[in-house]
């Protein structure tokens, strides 16, 4: 960041961190925080997974908070629009962001990002890991991943790999499979993860990587290959599935994380207060028996906090830059 910029920046945050102080303050005069509802920011449509997740955490919260959990739903630009509409939102403690891989990737793919993940939120704290299948269509001539590594390299570019738009995970877990293997298959992108599995079933498309929460069904009715999960260790909801580490790609893991976020300048009592809710709701049986029909984990205590969070979110956008940028992908 430049000098001057820095400036105008610190000249621009000071009347704001005035007024959320005022808020505050205001808000405590009016009894205890929370006195009114609290605004749960989701980059994605209502129905996705995102959400899904958003409005199980929102109602188990509402339960330590006092007060309900609103889910706004701001889509478009790869979630990069509700991320810029909380970190410019008053830090009053009542907006907040939910937002999953995209907060890490949208660095390395918008080049003109009109806000920093590291430097203009403020964190509460992870949530839930969503595990990614790698399928391929039920005809598919590979068996096991070890036939897929073969098939690819000698296939290339003839192999068709799907994906749910530029900056889904979807697309994130292609690009990291391409470089693991070392090849270059043909992308085709489609608006959404539903149409992607579609053309998938349909044998338009060879190859799919997605979360758990899409693919399961579609895996346990038979009319897909599956190849394996893209977790270091095999997961609950597919116990028999090896891993693609043990398929030979080395250390090779995605998954869908989601963490939770406030504007930069919310008052640390409303952060402390909302991360005391997420954690109950991690608890909360109603939330954790959710997650597991969705083939989601519960991060480890250790991740349910705003270290944890910036630890992750840092080395996220160090893994994802690299590979974004090595793979000429950009969404600007």
């Amino acid at each position: 960041m430049s000098l001057p910029y820095a400036r105008a920046f610190k000249r621009a945050a000071l009347p704001m961190l005035a007024l959320s102080c005022l808020a505050w303050n205001n808000a405590g005069a009016q009894g205890a925080y929370p006195n009114h509802p609290i605004s749960l920011v989701v980059p994605f449509a209502a129905g996705g997974p995102t959400d899904v997740v958003a409005r199980s955490l929102g109602a188990s919260m509402a339960k330590t908070l006092g007060q309900s959990v609103v889910i706004e739903n701001r889509t478009g630009a790869g979630g990069t629009l509700a991320s810029q509409h909380v970190a410019r939102a008053a830090p009053d403690g009542y907006t907040f962001l939910i937002h999953h891989n995209g907060m890490a990737t949208a660095p390395a793919l918008y080049r003109k990002l009109s806000f920093n993940p590291l430097t203009d939120f403020a964190y509460v704290g992870q949530v839930a890991d969503v595990p990614m299948t790698l399928l391929g269509r039920k005809d598919l001539p590979a068996d096991g991943m070890a036939g897929f590594i073969k098939y690819a390299k000698a296939n290339g570019n003839k192999v068709n790999l799907a994906n749910a738009g530029l900056g889904a995970v979807s697309q994130l877990c292609g690009m990291l499979l391409q470089e693991s293997l070392g090849v270059q298959f043909t992308t085709v992108p489609y608006a959404g993860t539903a149409p992607a599995m579609t053309a998938l079933l349909g044998g338009q498309v060879d190859v799919l990587c997605d979360q758990t929460t899409q693919t399961i069904p579609q895996i346990k009715a038979e009319r897909v290959k599956l190849y394996g999960v893209t977790t270091l260790d095999r997961i609950k909801a597919l116990p028999d599935a090896p891993t693609l580490q043990e398929g030979g790609l080395k250390n090779f893991e995605v998954k869908v994380w989601h963490g939770v976020y406030a504007p930069k300048g919310t008052p640390p009592e409303a952060v402390t207060k909302f991360n005391a809710a997420l954690r109950a709701a991690l608890k909360d049986p109603a939330f954790t028996q959710k997650m597991a029909e969705l083939g989601a984990e519960i991060v480890p205590e250790s991740k349910q906090t705003p270290e944890g969070l910036q630890t992750w979110l840092q080395s996220e956008i160090d893994k994802w830059g690299g590979v974004i940028r090595k793979a000429g992908v950009y969404a600007d």
